[in-house]
């Protein structure tokens, strides 16, 4: 069986869906005759690409010429565009079955006791004595960024940050983000790789950012996160070993999962514990105050509640809530403002972003685990570099952790 057309034929899928879903095609730096042709075809029917999408996964099976690994990719990803393809064609896929195609996890609630333990940790860190949302409010608002130094701010934290990388897991010579500052966008950052090595960074000033969440927000998006995950890749697997697949980033797919996992993580794989402290040295050249110890300790308390957005997304998709009850609970659990919540659901409730919180839930999960499972001969940068430069899926790094985590879910069958 000829893999290479496999291949091509998968890439072809993934553009035409991109016809039908804008959006869908996050990154295509591959055959631009390729795309052209796509370009000039008439609107395709969603229910002929999702059978197309099935005799690929058949065909797949016969692929000799293709590694197992790279089988495992291609047909994980021909689930996620079958389902994407099906649900367009009119079919009714129920929440929890969706997000299991697209990224090869099962979601369940979270549990309230973990949520309130949270909350007594966050209770005890903040000083005061009126009620914790007030109280971390105040927090949150010591530690905000004027509007006038956001763009100084993130060009710091991203050079000290590239330096790091650079240093520990290397980049391409010619590699380069440009950030530009955004308005009424549901996400509060967003990477847009261009191909040969440069991205375009969108920062979301909607929100406001803070000293404490902008080192994370520039390591997910650039270093060593997005950005430098494409540039890797479009070095090795499609470069060097001409995984032609790779060239193609499409949302709701396995692909997303891995890559918002690591991309949450770029702070911990990069900078580690101390990054509190590390980014009060860098923001306060630029005349900005931040208490990092206090700071990295009340986000350390606030992971305790990384489950709430996917319980949201559960309450709003699966049982179907009132909107106004899925704000109350995020109200309620985050500790948020009514603006900031009514603005995740705005994220929640996109059509095409409502299943993707789970990348950024189960991906930090998963992911975490499996860098905490190393072998003892590994180091992190040896493990995070594996996410850097191989076809991993979700299912494989289950395999690897096996049954060290009770709490991770076996394959979805």
């Amino acid at each position: 069986m000829d893999g290479d057309r496999i291949v091509r034929e998968y890439q072809v899928l993934g553009l035409r869906l991109g016809k039908l879903v804008p959006g869908l095609v996050d990154a295509f730096t591959g055959d631009r005759a390729l795309r052209r042709q796509v370009d000039n075809e008439h609107r395709p029917h969603p229910a002929g690409l999702a059978d197309r999408a099935l005799l690929l996964r058949r065909e797949l099976a016969g692929a000799d010429d293709l590694s197992e690994q790279r089988r495992s990719f291609l047909d994980a990803h021909l689930v996620a565009l079958a389902c994407t393809a099906r649900k367009l064609a009119g079919a009714r896929v129920p929440f929890v079955e969706e997000v299991r195609a697209y990224f090869q996890v099962d979601v369940r609630p979270g549990h309230p006791d973990t949520y309130r333990r949270a909350h007594a940790e966050l209770d005890a860190l903040l000083p005061g004595g009126g009620p914790l949302v007030e109280r971390l409010a105040d927090h949150r608002a010591l530690d905000e960024v004027p509007p006038r130094k956001l763009e100084a701010t993130v060009h710091a934290l991203s050079s000290a940050l590239r330096d790091r990388v650079r240093q520990r897991y290397g980049l391409p010579a010619h590699e380069v983000v440009e950030y530009e500052v955004v308005t009424d966008k549901p996400w509060s950052g967003f990477n847009y790789y261009l191909g040969n090595f440069r991205s375009r960074v969108a920062i979301n000033a909607d929100l406001g950012h803070r000293t404490s969440n902008l080192p994370h927000l520039v390591a997910h998006e650039s270093y060593p996160g997005h950005h430098t995950e494409h540039c890797r890749k479009e070095v090795g697997l499609v470069g060097e070993r001409g995984h032609a697949e790779q060239s193609i980033f499409l949302i709701n797919t396995p692909q997303c999962l891995m890559s918002e996992g690591m991309a949450e993580l770029g702070l911990h794989a990069v900078v580690g514990a101390g990054w509190g402290r590390w980014t009060e040295a860098i923001v306060g050249d630029l005349g900005l105050r931040m208490d990092g110890e206090l700071t990295e300790r009340v986000e350390n308390a606030l992971s305790g509640l990384l489950t709430v957005r996917q319980d949201a997304a559960l309450m709003l998709h699966d049982r179907r809530a009132h909107p106004d009850d899925v704000v109350d609970f995020l109200r309620r659990w985050l500790l948020v403002p009514e603006r900031r919540a009514r603005h995740m659901l705005r994220f929640l409730a996109d059509p095409l972003w409502r299943a993707y919180t789970t990348t950024y839930v189960e991906g930090v999960r998963l992911i975490r685990a499996w860098l905490d499972l190393r072998p003892p001969a590994d180091t992190l940068g040896d493990r995070y570099s594996r996410l850097l430069d191989e076809p991993l899926v979700p299912s494989t790094l289950r395999e690897e952790i096996g049954d060290s985590v009770p709490w991770l879910p076996r394959d979805p069958a």
